[in-house]
């Protein structure tokens, strides 16, 4: 317990793991089969259940479930996971589900997210790094989210969609298909509308490779090909490494992508 901010209207079951410099408000409940990694923060009126394992330097803020059984009705109490990684920011009512055994058995979380208030995280869902989720968007079970995603407020996603790294979802987008890498989606049901070219911009893709992923985007989308033969156009691209990420983006859809 060393260097612990742990307020004494906090519960905290015996068995759980708590690093040092952790900060937990009142009325917060920890219980077993927890491990908090040091120097994480978590406000009042959180409920974190086991088996779940927090990393270092996380903020969790009020009235957040962390780590609660799913409701998918294949869940019968089989022992599963959430992991959380570092430097994530979670805000208020926030709810993230453990997995189930029909798939990996455990929710992952990675590093420097920003989950804001009332997003949903189901069941088997595994979100990468750098990524923001505006207040309200939900993943249904087993989501996959690339990096530096952003998912705009409301945003809802299906069952099993994968979205690609830098992707971008306008406001109240339903996703029921796949986001390729790098694309901007908008609508109910989502279309894609452009590369996600500003959210480029800032973090440092050349105008170059910007240049050929709007080249890309028009001849997955603008051209009237199949997705077999728009992939083979674009191997014939120039690549600084951005077309190969959008490729296997596209090579790993099994929904098919939005469209």
């Amino acid at each position: 317990m060393t260097d612990q901010t742990v307020d004494n209207r906090a519960i905290i079951d015996p068995s759980a793991e708590i690093g040092e410099g952790v900060k937990i408000g009142p009325w917060s409940i920890i219980g077993a089969g927890v491990k908090i990694g040091d120097n994480t923060e978590i406000a009042s009126h959180v409920v974190v259940k086991g088996s779940t394992t927090i990393g270092k330097n996380n903020r969790i803020l009020q009235f957040s479930s962390i780590g609660e059984d799913t409701p998918d009705l294949k869940y019968k109490g089989e022992d599963t996971r959430l992991i959380i990684g570092d430097n994530n920011v979670i805000r208020e009512g926030v709810t993230i589900h453990r997995g189930t055994v029909q798939d990996a058995s455990e929710t992952v979380i990675g590093n420097d997210n920003l989950l804001m208030a009332y997003v949903h995280i189901g069941h088997d869902s595994r979100v990468g790094n750098h990524c923001i989720f505006v207040n309200n968007a939900s993943l249904a079970g087993h989501v996959d989210v690339g990096d530096w995603s952003i998912l705009s407020g409301y945003t809802l996603v299906h069952q099993y969609c994968y979205i690609g790294a830098h992707s971008f979802t306008g406001m109240g987008s339903a996703v029921g298909k796949d986001i390729p890498a790098f694309v901007t989606v908008a609508g109910a049901p989502a279309a894609a509308r452009s590369i996600n070219a500003e959210g480029l911009k800032r973090r440092g893709f050349s105008k170059e490779q910007i240049t050929n992923l709007n080249k890309a985007f028009k001849i997955i989308y603008r051209r009237g090909l199949t997705l077999e033969n728009a992939m083979e156009e674009l191997l014939l691209l120039p690549d600084d490494g951005e077309i190969k990420v959008l490729y296997d983006s596209l090579t790993s859809s099994k929904r098919g992508i939005v469209r």
